[in-house]
């Protein structure tokens, strides 16, 4: 973890209420896929935890939705604008264990902390399918990135207004290695259920400090209550314990 004062280059919105903003700080080190940064504003007590969405030496991406009064605020930054930002959080995903064809399952706004997973596994050599869930048409964002990667990728939407009607369990591929996830916890359930190898499961869960002190975001596995910021968000298949 570190904190260090990032400069926003770049403020846009994807979608009605999501938006895509760059940083950048000389300082600043490659995060890792699956990993969050935690962002100080004016005028809020609490930090405000996104995950990253792209990173290199130098920069990084945020991907977010304006649904609050921080993320909100958010949308007004302008570039040049400087940040306190603590970076480097949380273990990320495990990219050693995604077999030759592994399946990434994202939705809504659990979709930004793919992009980099696939990215990296792309560079590996791996043959990648990405599944990108939404309510509706009007909510879409990440297909044609996802796609510039080399990505097999298929869309669905709750509503059929496009892509493949339902859900992203609806569109499982007849064939994969290993699975990648993140989205809401309803969404993560089902996807428990439905797929038939191991996976890593990335949480999405309302933080205070970010690091492991408030012990705000704890849930329960196998091995006892790890904490979503600190030792998740990335958790196991097989160390999940769902809450009735």
């Amino acid at each position: 973890m570190k904190e260090q004062k990032l400069t926003v280059t770049e403020n846009r919105a994807l979608t009605e209420s999501v938006y895509r903003m760059e940083l950048a700080g000389e300082a600043l080190e490659a995060q890792k896929p699956g990993q969050f940064v935690n962002i100080r504003l004016d005028g809020l007590f609490l930090r405000r935890p996104i995950s990253v969405y792209d990173s290199a030496e130098g920069r990084l991406a945020i991907i977010y939705k304006a649904v609050g009064k921080g993320t909100r605020q958010m949308t007004g930054l302008k570039p040049g604008a400087e940040l306190d930002v603590l970076t480097g959080l949380g273990n990320g995903y495990d990219l050693a264990k995604a077999g030759n064809r592994p399946l990434l399952l994202g939705g809504g706004v659990g979709v930004p902390p793919l992009y980099l997973l696939a990215k990296q596994l792309r560079e590996q050599g791996r043959a990648v399918s990405v599944v990108l869930g939404f309510n509706t048409r009007a909510e879409v964002f990440g297909e044609k990135e996802f796609k510039a990667l080399g990505c097999d990728v298929t869309v669905t939407t709750a509503d059929g207004s496009y892509g493949k009607r339902g859900f992203v369990t609806d569109a499982l591929p007849e064939e994969y290695s290993y699975f990648y996830t993140c989205g809401p916890e309803p969404m993560l359930r089902a996807v428990y259920r439905a797929t038939k190898t191991s996976g890593q499961f990335s949480f999405e869960e309302r933080m205070g400090c970010g690091f492991g002190a408030c012990m705000g975001c704890s849930c329960k596995t196998i091995t006892g209550y790890k904490r979503i910021c600190r030792e998740g968000p990335v958790l196991e298949k097989e160390e999940i314990l769902w809450a009735d």
